[in-house]
């Protein structure tokens, strides 16, 4: 499949690394204007500098903003006034007691992982619908459907992803605009490698390591290893498509499968 977005400008939040990275290289490689973001300057640069050499010629352009911030996301807005293709990924993990989670910190994954997306969504939409043309994507995650009890807050996140999604894909209904969620299996990045190694032993070479933990803590999955984030982004570059123009109000898979006895 010939996936072409030249002419289109997108908007990849929390996309100095991981997942957010390498959407950003995906859509730049099909042809899109990619707006990077990062709230730290120097690092959204050394960024920016590491995908143009996975994306060479990609037209990419640097947004220092804290987008969880209604300050933040009016900044991203005025860097890149007309986005076509809008991926809101940003977002905040850890494992925690839940009896010790503070209201404070139930706010935190809240305003991050949800109101983030909401308040660009809200911003970016009204142009994608006057334009009649439009991408909008959450990425979400196993966890809102197999609530981890290690991080109740933040499966708790993604659920409402899910139906933010699918509400905002009813108010786009017929106006050529596509609004949908991904939801994403564990996957390979630094920071959940961090996270890995908080649940099993820290000796364990990483590829034994990573079996471990899907054994222990993630037994769902079919595909029984951690996801690499290029994987993520073949959908997300798919649903950015016109091939993807009847797909809307949808939550796409890309959890490496269920057992089924597991499903909710």
């Amino acid at each position: 499949m010939h996936i072409d977005l030249t002419g289109r400008t997108a908007l990849v939040t929390g996309s100095t690394q991981g997942i957010g990275a390498a959407i950003a290289v995906g859509l730049a490689r099909a042809g899109a204007r990619v707006g990077v973001n990062g709230r730290d300057e120097k690092r959204l640069a050394e960024a920016v500098e590491s995908l143009a050499e996975q994306a060479p010629g990609a037209d990419l352009v640097p947004v220092a903003a804290d987008v969880s911030t209604d300050e933040g996301a009016h900044r991203v807005v005025e860097a890149l006034p007309g986005v076509d293709i809008l991926v809101n990924n940003l977002g905040i993990f850890g494992a925690a007691d839940p009896l010790e989670l503070s209201d404070d910190e139930w706010r935190r994954y809240f305003e991050v992982n949800v109101l983030a997306g909401v308040r660009l969504t809200r911003l970016y939409l009204p142009g994608m619908i006057e334009r009649g043309w439009g991408r909008v994507q959450y990425i979400a995650s196993d966890s809102a459907v197999v609530i981890p009890a290690e991080m109740i807050q933040y499966g708790m996140s993604k659920t409402a992803l899910l139906a933010v999604s699918r509400g905002f894909a009813k108010k786009a209904a017929g106006t050529g605009v596509t609004v949908n969620s991904v939801i994403a299996g564990p996957t390979h990045t630094g920071g959940v490698e961090d996270f890995v190694y908080e649940l099993v032993d820290r000796d364990l070479p990483w590829d034994e390591a990573q079996r471990a933990f899907m054994r222990e803590h993630r037994p769902q999955s079919l595909l029984q290893r951690l996801i690499e984030p290029e994987e993520i982004a073949h959908m997300v570059v798919y649903l950015s498509s016109e091939q993807a123009s009847a797909t809307t109000g949808g939550a796409l898979r890309v959890d490496g499968g269920y057992v089924d006895a597991i499903l909710p």
